[in-house]
């Protein structure tokens, strides 16, 4: 028979004597069940069930985005604790087979927190103990839910980090390859909305390149934070029991420590807003390169299009071709660039140590991670099929793109700046400025030059700095 991981014995016996005469009855189940959904804290009374609603949340469903990596901070944690001898070398291989089995629920998605857990730390912690008995019930040892919550997020957001800026660097190329098939084609160039210069389709493209070369520093920035195990931690003072959290953080494949087990605390929330700025700048350049389709689609505009497979209609306007996935790119990014103040606000006032509140940060955590993911899917799928409008130049309207070019045409003819300004301004007050389309622009990251392998090689750069082969064969040593 299982026994319960209350230590109090009246309450040991009270249990054992019921679950005799239910078994009696044919309702072991009822309590087998029970018996399973008990509290890590468990003291021997009920909460009131207002409050355990109100506190636990939504934490289950959230958990489930942190199952896989709760499992392996279990694998890495159980395989120390036995080598510094708190758990019995002969202890740890069903232990390690019975994780590696819940491992494969959380990829299979057959994985579940049954309805009376609080978290995916009980719901393994319970499958542990009704697998094995007193044996799953040591693995808590050293160990505190907030340590075990902070290692979580950390590997969930390492995870969620690397796949994230697989996908920007993916977004980095098509926009390359865009810039480079279109750079001889020219499109105005707006200041205030108002005609200002010539631009290219190849400076366009290339501009949001670069902006995500930018951005992958600031993930990779994130991601160094992120890679650093707080796990031994405990609640946030540390343990008595002679652990080695140098070992846990070689088997998790961590970059690093969080040292001092206070500050390791302190990194909750202080992670989250650190990847949440990251994705906010993100979500900026993918916000603004959704604004100029939206604009440029429009017949006003008219300088691009996309499939009619990739627009929606109206009801009542049967003309209508909408683009509506980049309004919802907008809107998106636009959401993610408040996440950051959200979580400042949550921490805004807390000292040092674990508080309840930092469990709400975990729906915004996990929610920027989502939402960028979806908006750098659909904009892969999006960007390699704009279509440029032919001749967009030749409407006289954008005549006056050119006047820049004819006052430095002056110039390098020998008249003084300010001089040749006055000229051709006062030609155009007077509708006599007829432009002449040559361009001849050299310098770096101009019309002429577009410095695509320098920002290719700033985008390795950066790319580089996030990696991955450390974590990825230490993971795999854990789940053989």
């Amino acid at each position: 028979m299982l026994s319960i991981s209350n230590s109090n014995k009246k309450n040991q016996i009270i249990f054992e004597l019921q679950t005799q005469n239910v078994e009696r009855l044919g309702l072991s189940c009822i309590f087998t069940n029970k018996l399973m959904s008990m509290k890590l804290w468990d003291k021997g009374f009920n909460v009131d069930e207002a409050i355990e609603k109100f506190t636990i949340g939504n934490d289950t469903e959230l958990d489930l985005h942190l199952a896989p990596f709760d499992v392996l901070g279990n694998i890495a944690h159980v395989t120390m604790l036995t080598e510094v001898g708190l758990l019995d070398k002969s202890e740890l291989p069903a232990l390690k087979s019975e994780l590696i089995k819940i491992y494969k629920t959380t990829q299979d998605g057959t994985f579940e927190i049954e309805k009376d857990m609080e978290d995916v730390h009980s719901q393994v912690e319970s499958i542990l103990t009704k697998k094995l008995g007193d044996v799953g019930k040591k693995i808590h040892s050293a160990r505190s839910r907030n340590d075990q919550v902070l290692v979580d997020l950390k590997l969930y957001g390492r995870n969620e980090l690397l796949e994230i800026s697989n996908l920007v660097k993916k977004l980095f190329d098509v926009f390359q390859e865009q810039s480079e098939a279109c750079k001889n084609v020219l499109l105005p160039g707006y200041t205030h909305l108002q005609v200002a210069m010539p631009s290219s389709f190849g400076l366009w493209f290339g501009a949001y390149a670069e902006s995500l070369a930018d951005d992958m520093d600031l993930l990779a920035t994130a991601f160094r934070f992120t890679n650093q195990n707080p796990l031994g931690s405990a609640a946030g003072y540390g343990s008595s029991f002679p652990i080695n959290r140098t070992r846990t953080t070689d088997l998790l494949g961590f970059e690093d420590l969080h040292y001092n087990v206070v500050y390791a605390q302190m990194t909750r929330g202080k992670t989250e807003r650190t990847v949440a700025y990251s994705i906010s700048a993100l979500a900026t350049t993918l916000m603004k390169f959704a604004a100029d389709c939206c604009l440029f689609m429009s017949q006003n505009f008219n300088f691009i299009e996309l499939p009619e497979e990739f627009t929606t209609g109206s009801s009542i306007m049967p003309h209508k071709k909408n683009p509506d996935v980049f309004e919802l790119m907008r809107g998106k990014c636009n959401k993610l660039q408040a996440i950051p103040g959200e979580l400042a606000a949550i921490m805004g006032n807390l000292t040092s140590g674990y508080f309840r509140d930092l469990q709400l940060l975990k729906e915004k955590y996990i929610y920027a991670f989502k939402e960028i993911k979806s908006c750098l899917e659909i904009a892969l799928l999006m960007v390699p099929n704009i279509s440029i409008k032919p001749g967009i130049l030749n409407n006289n309207i954008y005549d006056y793109l050119f006047s820049v070019e004819e006052v430095n045409r002056r110039v390098l003819e020998g008249i003084p700046f300010r001089e040749a300004y006055k000229q051709v301004g006062q030609e155009i007050e007077k509708g006599k400025f007829k432009p002449n389309k040559e361009i001849h622009h050299t310098h770096e990251g101009s019309l002429g030059n577009l410095c695509s392998a320098e920002i290719n090689k700033k985008m390795e750069k950066n790319f580089s700095k996030i990696e991955a082969v450390k974590i990825n064969i230490a993971v795999k040593k854990l789940l053989q």
